[in-house]
């Protein structure tokens, strides 16, 4: 089959690798329909060091189940799936608690450990079947709804997860600090769960258009000082009591701690490329809340799938580029490059 390997900063490449095949009579093997490029493998594509055998990429992913494991009974042949970006189990306190990410048996994809690859390849080994992946009856690898449904692996989870956990509720008013996929699901979050008030902090306006649309009621273009100061003035001058970041990089965490108001929440979805931040007095002292962290997706896949199936909702627009597994190092070139926002892998 064809996957996808990085091997050092800037270098993505195609190549052939072995068919995956069951392996503990709990897994189950996925034929990829669509797969996606990620922000965060952006991350590695900026810094990782070379490495000789390279690294499996890609953690969304839905596709048709060619083949399960003896012990395998919430999946059988031939249905189509959606696969969340952490495998777990689904029967551990973490999992029961809806936190999938902390499974005590799980884990996540391209791990040597669990033995799991990369979504972004023609094929994938699925651990922990049962508790890992979600059958979708009555849709196939023609539908229309495919992109939809690939959102439901990670970004519209994530972004979900970030406004839940920053508690948004009816009335609020909340700013959401990166224009990147996540942010805007981060916007369409928000907006269904009733915020007044969403600003997005975002620069591209093809991207802030799509904001607009998911429910932004204000765009603030400026960063640093200029654009916190814009947008305390939209909220009152006393900031926002809920901030969504969904970027990973200091300054915007910066951009959090100076649009929150007192007593409001900051929740963190951006895979943080800091160790350190400011938690001290000037954070302690405004009685603020720190919350987020990897979205749980499983958890937020049955709850959010009704609303893409009937189409309230069409968090699929985010992906503004298809292309086939040939090209994905082209992709993540266009994407980093922000010639596209999100590039989805057609097979």
């Amino acid at each position: 089959m064809k996957a996808t390997f990085m091997y050092a900063a800037g270098d993505v490449r195609v190549e052939d690798a072995p068919d995956p095949v069951l392996v503990e009579p709990t897994d189950a093997l996925v034929r990829v329909v669509r797969s996606c490029i990620c922000g965060s493998d952006l991350h590695p594509y900026h810094s990782m060091k070379a490495s000789d055998t390279g690294q499996t990429m890609g953690h969304e992913f839905i596709g048709v189940v060619e083949d399960i494991g003896s012990e395998v009974t919430s999946v059988r042949k031939g249905d189509f799936v959606i696969a969340p970006f952490a495998v777990s189990d689904g029967t551990c306190g973490f999992c029961l608690e809806g936190l999938q990410t902390s499974c005590l048996h799980g884990g996540f994809w391209n791990d040597a450990h669990l033995g799991t690859g990369g979504g972004q390849a023609e094929a994938v080994r699925v651990p922990l079947a049962d508790g890992t992946l979600v059958a979708v009856p009555g849709v196939d690898e023609h539908s229309p709804l495919l992109p939809s449904l690939l959102t439901l692996s990670d970004v519209y989870g994530t972004g979900w997860h970030a406004a839940r956990a920053a508690g948004v509720a009816e009335g609020d008013s909340v700013a959401v600090i990166g224009d990147g996929a996540v942010g805007l699901m981060a916007v369409l979050a928000a907006k269904q769960m009733g915020a007044e008030q969403i600003i997005l902090m975002g620069r591209h306006k093809a991207r802030t258009d799509l904001g607009r649309e998911y429910g932004a009621t204000d765009v603030v273009a400026e960063r640093g000082e200029e654009g916190i100061a814009k947008v305390r003035d939209l909220a009152g001058g006393l900031g926002v009591r809920r901030v969504l970041e969904a970027v990973g990089h200091m300054p915007a965490y910066e951009q959090a701690l100076g649009v929150v108001r007192d007593g409001g929440a900051i929740a963190r979805v951006g895979v943080p490329q800091y160790s350190d931040g400011q938690i001290g007095w000037p954070f302690f002292g405004r009685n603020l809340t720190l919350t987020g962290g990897p979205a749980p997706a499983r958890a937020y896949i049955e709850p959010l799938l009704p609303g893409v199936l009937d189409g309230t909702v069409n968090p699929g627009k985010v992906f503004d580029r298809t292309i086939g597994i040939d090209q994905t190092p082209e992709g993540y070139r266009a994407m980093d490059d922000r010639e596209a926002l999100k590039v989805m892998i057609r097979f």
